[in-house]
């Protein structure tokens, strides 16, 4: 029984990645033909400041390179979901009926979230290209996507509480904690640090190898805790972001966008918590952990000491300033990745 599930999770991967591909060439052909790139970085931080370095270092890279490159991602995703959910329903093959990973308590809100998320990035990825909206640069105002977002995590916490009676927190090694209550404002709260993670893009190839990562470690979690459709879901979203990886390795192809960077995070707090693996979720997404954690400390250091610590934040654009070639850091943040994917996944077997 277990040879067949994992043989289920290995097969949907390689078939997300496989189709994924298949489609890339027709996308990319769409956002060249229409010129769907923003037509220069933004020059403000989200404080509403000049950012000198942070244009500097993009002003020739994202010339005439398209964003909305996160619609492989999630289109693909979706696609083979109800692909297979549907030929399970025509077919009385075995196997068919195994690849079927769509099930209301596992992948349903998962789901659910990346589609919604993605579609509130794909909105403000349009108004950035165009250069509408009053954020800097294009885009929607930060307030408004922080409601969004706040929003999105009301609804998960509120399913997660009222319809799964979700009310603990896992504890590796110890067991469970009761939360009750509590329960509620945690799961908002982990969602926009998620969110905030998103600062982690910026970089060719950079945040693909990482959420692709980061999918792959809580694919084998949820495998540890016989929930085979939950794991089937994290790997098909693992092999998506892999093909996209493949066209976004220097030189881009295309970049991810804000449609693929909120749908990926939010849905990753969602698996988080579905998996009950939330103490965990600093170490496997320790990375997101620290590039959102350099930008609070930037924003704070200028608001209150009137100087930055970091010539450019987050942190992976500060090494750029240092002088680190976008490969150094690309390579070192995947090794860094790895290390606190498998980390995280020995200490959440414990429980």
């Amino acid at each position: 029984m277990l040879q067949i599930q994992a043989i289920k999770i290995l097969v949907l991967c390689v078939t997300a990645a496989f189709l994924a591909a298949l489609w890339t060439p027709a996308l990319t052909h769409f956002l060249y033909k229409y010129k769907l790139w923003r037509k220069e970085p933004r020059k403000k931080t989200i404080d509403g400041k000049p950012a000198p370095v942070f244009y500097n270092l993009h002003k020739k890279r994202e010339v005439k390179v398209p964003r909305l490159g996160g619609l492989l991602i999630w289109l693909t995703t979706i696609f083979v979901a109800f692909l297979f959910a549907g030929l399970a329903r025509i077919s009385n093959s075995f196997w068919l009926q195994k690849l079927n990973f769509l099930s209301r308590n596992q992948t349903w809100l998962p789901l659910a979230t990346l589609v919604a998320a993605g579609l509130l990035g794909l909105g403000d990825d349009i108004l950035q290209i165009f250069g509408k909206g009053k954020y800097a640069g294009g885009g929607i105002r930060f307030t408004r996507r922080l409601l969004i977002v706040l929003m999105i995590g009301v609804v998960g916490a509120w399913w997660f509480y009222s319809k799964l009676g979700w009310h603990t927190l896992h504890i590796p090694g110890n067991g469970d904690l009761e939360i009750g209550f509590w329960y509620l404002p945690l799961f908002v709260i982990v969602v926009l640090a998620c969110w905030a993670g998103g600062v982690i893009d910026g970089i060719d190839g950079l945040a693909g190898g990482v959420f692709a990562t980061m999918f792959g470690a809580f694919s084998i979690i949820a495998f540890s805790q016989m929930q085979y459709n939950l794991a089937s879901f994290c790997a098909v979203l693992a092999g998506t972001i892999l093909a996209f990886l493949w066209f976004n390795i220097p030189p881009a192809r295309f970049y991810m966008g804000e449609t693929g960077m909120i749908g990926l995070t939010s849905t990753l707090a969602v698996v988080a918590f579905l998996t009950d693996s939330l103490l965990v979720l600093p170490i496997i997404g320790g990375l997101l952990v620290i590039e959102a954690g350099s930008v609070i400390l930037q924003l704070f250091s200028k608001k209150v000491f009137g100087k930055k610590i970091f010539l450019c934040a987050p942190i992976h654009h500060h090494l750029e300033a240092k002088g680190w070639s976008p490969a150094k850091i690309t390579m070192r943040f995947w090794l860094i990745g790895m290390l606190l994917a498998v980390v995280g996944v020995a200490v959440r077997l414990l429980g």
